[in-house]
């Protein structure tokens, strides 16, 4: 078996939070700091489709308040192939993995094998990326089919992001509280 350098293996941070949590602006700081320090430009890598004008009025938002340094890449379902295009020294924000998960849900593609695909592209890249992703278990169970099982789904996905990636940090009103493993 080839020899893996560790130091590069699980190099993510999941950033879990809320709606308006602050959990982008966490990892947009946080890798913007990444970046600098790097010498680099920080990268976000986004999942979101624009199906209406509420949509498209967050996706602006958004990058305004990323910025013109920021290179953008969308991917709304590709997103393994995504992570597997960064080099070793890039900095990138994933935003982010619920959305990704509900494209690839409308698209009916297999949830298993989409998953397993993304923890590998994570696992192996050479990057520095933050995940983010919504913490939608706290709630009340929806009413509908649907909503219950991307509430399962995204559940799933958090456990396994949290479980195979190096650190991980609840936003809750814009503060950060850092997840240990039990």
């Amino acid at each position: 078996m080839a020899q893996v350098n560790r130091r590069f293996l699980m190099s993510y941070t999941l950033v879990l939070g809320g709606a308006r949590s602050g959990k982008s602006r966490y990892a947009q700081r946080a890798a913007e700091a990444a970046a600098t320090a790097a010498c680099t430009k920080p990268i976000a890598i986004v999942t979101a489709q624009i199906y209406d004008d509420e949509m498209a009025e967050r996706v602006a938002k958004h990058r305004e308040e990323r910025g013109d340094e920021w290179e953008t890449i969308e991917a709304p379902l590709d997103l393994p192939q995504a992570i597997e295009t960064l080099e070793e020294g890039d900095v990138a924000v994933i935003d982010c993995v619920t959305l990704w998960l509900t494209n690839v849900m409308l698209a009916e593609k297999d949830i298993a094998q989409q998953t397993r695909e993304l923890l590998a592209a994570l696992t192996i890249t050479r990057a520095e990326i933050w995940v983010v992703s919504n913490e939608v278990g706290w709630g009340i169970v929806p009413d509908n089919a649907l909503a219950r099982r991307f509430r399962d789904e995204a559940g799933r996905l958090n456990q396994a992001l949290a479980e195979s990636g190096k650190h991980s940090v609840l936003i809750v009103a814009g503060m950060k509280l850092d997840l240990m493993r039990p």
